[in-house]
């Protein structure tokens, strides 16, 4: 894996000085950013995947729909359909995209959109009868076309954009001075004993400007299966558990069910995974199977 990350190092350095240079002429305004009059919050992060981004806006969603008319604008990733949509009855995963449609199933009294454009989104939302108050960017930290009025970059507490390095050879989109642009950095996934010596110590190696902000944050689970009958987390551990995830990084979730003394079996999907029939076949093949062990035991 070394060898191979030192051939493609000169196409890092190649991609890394591309969006410098992009960066640069937006910050010296020769490409344009549209400002909106409708407050934007843009949640993000300098990295590929696997930040906490999803968390992040459902969190800033519950924080604020009681007080303001949300709007949530993602690209829609994944999704089968091009152009500006709005979530209603007829959403679907092929439609809007797996994470916009988890918003949609969760949380009724907010617009979810979906635009590959976020300026021509924007616009159409202001266009509407009753507009949002406030809109909530997400995943478009590197979508300069668009002047987020405030700026959120995440940064997982295991890979800190300070200690990676550009694609392809690490996982930064974009050089690590883009966390310049943010007002807030949230350090996620922390262990829930980070002292507030770490802390320190991780955010002298951010570095932050005199007009940003450090937070930690950790993710506190709540587990519960649901079907004939409801089992709580402390249940499971009379269960032998079938694990399937399709996301960037269940790291945090295997290690806390390791912590919990679950024994659980994983099978490991991409992020974002599209499920097939041949997937369901093979989960019903191992549940199968943990029941025959089960009954050998």
């Amino acid at each position: 894996m070394n060898f191979l990350r030192k051939i493609v190092y000169p196409f890092a350095v190649l991609y890394g000085i591309i969006t410098s240079i992009r960066n640069f002429l937006y910050d010296k305004n020769f490409l344009k950013s549209t400002k909106f009059k409708t407050p934007t919050l843009v949640v993000g992060n300098l990295s590929v995947g696997g930040t906490g981004k999803t968390p992040q806006i459902e969190y800033l969603i519950r924080l604020l729909q009681n007080d303001y008319k949300i709007a949530v604008l993602s690209r829609g990733y994944k999704r089968k359909s091009t152009g500006f949509i709005i979530a209603d009855e007829n959403a679907s995963v092929e439609l809007i995209g797996d994470e916009p449609f988890q918003y949609y199933k969760k949380f009724k009294n907010i617009l979810i959109c979906v635009d590959a454009d976020r300026t021509n989104a924007i616009q159409q939302l202001e266009k509407l009868e009753n507009p949002p108050d406030i809109i909530l960017l997400d995943d478009a930290f590197q979508h300069r076309k668009v002047d987020g009025g405030f700026n959120i970059l995440l940064t997982d507490f295991n890979n800190l954009y300070v200690n990676d390095s550009m694609l392809p050879t690490g996982n930064l989109r974009e050089n690590k001075s883009g966390a310049k642009r943010a007002q807030l950095i949230i350090v996620t996934k922390c262990p829930k004993t980070l002292s507030e010596t770490a802390q320190l110590t991780i955010a002298e190696k951010l570095k932050p400007s005199k007009n940003q902000t450090v937070f930690f944050t950790a993710i506190d689970y709540n587990i519960t299966l649901k079907g004939a009958s409801s089992i709580r987390l402390n249940e499971m551990q009379d269960f032998d558990v079938l694990l399937v995830t399709g996301i960037a990084n269940p790291a945090p979730l295997t290690t806390f069910l390791k912590e919990s003394n679950i024994n659980f079996e994983h099978l490991k999907y991409p992020d974002h995974y599209n499920f097939k029939s041949k997937d369901s076949y093979k989960l019903i093949l191992v549940h199968l199977q943990n029941i025959e062990n089960g009954c050998e035991n």
